[in-house]
């Protein structure tokens, strides 16, 4: 049965995804964002910096509305941003309201744990569309020998 390390475990590399993919969208939303002010052709260090922290500031699911405002998204990735977004909410926001005394039992943390797995997919799923997107194939990736970590699972 699962442990209440198990369970923490599994709740970190969770929200490690969320951010992975906050990272990878803010990303896409900075180079948008400097090809819309030509700072390719002009580099300007300032005006790309204050881009930055603007973009830097943004939470998830201002993130995805500003990318949709300034991108045309797949239907399929608005979709699977959406879904991410409001399982990473429910994540940070209600997870452990939701599961309250289950930590204390093996059926409960059992419960708890397909919980976590199921959000991990969610963000998983749209993570690796976003980095497909940029032009990133990590399932690709992943096939290649060498770049398969120790347990032969993706490097995240």
């Amino acid at each position: 049965m699962p442990t209440l390390d198990d369970v923490y475990r599994k709740l970190g590399e969770t929200v490690e995804a969320a951010q992975l993919l906050e990272t990878e969208l803010g990303t896409m939303l900075l180079m948008v964002r400097g090809l819309d002010e030509g700072l390719l052709a002009q580099p300007d260090p300032n005006r790309a910096t204050e881009i930055y922290y603007k973009i830097d500031r943004h939470t998830l699911g201002q993130l995805i509305k500003a990318l949709g405002e300034k991108t045309q998204l797949p239907p399929d990735l608005g979709s699977a941003l959406l879904n991410a977004l409001e399982q990473r909410n429910r994540l940070l926001h209600s997870f452990y309201r939701q599961h309250n005394l289950r930590r204390n039992s093996d059926e409960g943390r059992a419960i708890m744990l397909a919980d976590l797995e199921s959000i991990y997919d969610t963000l998983l799923r749209a993570y690796k569309a976003v980095m497909l997107l940029s032009g990133v194939d990590l399932e690709a990736w992943a096939t290649v020998g060498e770049h398969v970590g120790p347990t032969g699972h993706l490097p995240i």
